[in-house]
């Protein structure tokens, strides 16, 4: 995997079995989810067994999905799991503004002295407002994406178009602070494969990079939408080849015209096309 992780699937915590299969599924990113896949009677169970999980480093990157500090887990949660030697990020649920990033930054600061990558949910109509707050509340948040089932409640949207000005209020805001582009939430029907193909293809073209996904069946779908084309692998190196001989802006013999950001551009497809 390059600097460029394209797929994150969620697992239930308190289910190990199913972590366990997340973790040889192929995704670039497993989130182990303590907040909404958990029953209440089970979170301390899931609690646990994701903490007991993380006492050794793992064969993939691990963040874990964290409840919300404001309720009666979150607390617990951060405890149990942001000194584990295995955890790779905390995706921290309905964020709404910069003090709750700084607040669970300061919670887990380790004796090191720096806290774990931290990973924000914008879920609400609040927290869309203040993205970019949010996306520079902290050194230690790496991300922020959005929760769209609850964003979706919370604005009474039905038709999905009706969120893209978030997603792209989101994607400015991941950019404008010097963060990764956001991932795109999940696509809820496992069996609807074309949908999910049609939906990335559109998240794409918003300026999203990867997405979360809650099956495995999902993560060869997602990686195929997200990583580059045929075409664009051959223009991309058609632009560094011209850069590389004529430096300034200049026009291909097609007509495209090509300046620092088109180059800048070229890098990133090819970076793309070599994660695997």
């Amino acid at each position: 995997m390059t600097g460029f992780p394209l797929t994150w699937l969620y697992a239930p915590g308190d289910r190990p079995a199913v972590v366990a299969k997340a973790l040889v599924s192929g995704a670039d990113v497993v989130v182990v989810d303590l907040e909404d896949a958990v029953a209440p009677d089970r979170k301390a169970y899931a609690r646990g067994a994701t903490a007991e999980l993380l006492r050794d480093p793992q064969p993939v990157p691990v963040h874990v999905r964290v409840n919300a500090l404001t309720g009666p887990w979150g607390p617990a949660d951060l405890a149990a799991v942001a000194p584990a030697p295995g955890l790779s990020g905390l995706r921290l649920p309905k964020v709404s503004s910069p003090a709750d990033v700084v607040r669970v930054a300061r919670r887990t600061v380790s004796a090191r002295g720096g806290s774990p990558p931290l990973y924000a949910l914008l879920e609400t109509a609040l927290g869309i407002e203040h993205a970019h707050a949010v996306a520079t509340a902290h050194p230690a948040l790496r991300g922020i994406a959005i929760g769209e089932a609850d964003l979706r409640a919370d604005l009474g949207v039905r038709e999905d178009s009706g969120l893209d000005w978030c997603r792209a209020r989101v994607v400015v805001a991941a950019r404008a602070a010097g963060l990764a582009p956001p991932t795109q939430s999940v696509h809820p029907d496992i069996r609807d494969l074309e949908g999910l193909e049609a939906s990335c293809v559109r998240g794409r073209a918003l300026g999203f990079l990867g997405r979360a996904a809650i099956h495995p069946r999902q993560l060869p779908v997602i990686e195929r939408a997200y990583l580059p084309t045929a075409r664009e692998i051959e223009q991309a190196e058609t632009v560094l080849k011209a850069a590389a001989a004529t430096r300034g802006a200049q026009a291909l013999p097609d007509g495209t015209f090509v300046d620092a950001a088109v180059v800048a551009a070229a890098h990133r497809t090819l970076s793309l096309a070599h994660k695997r």
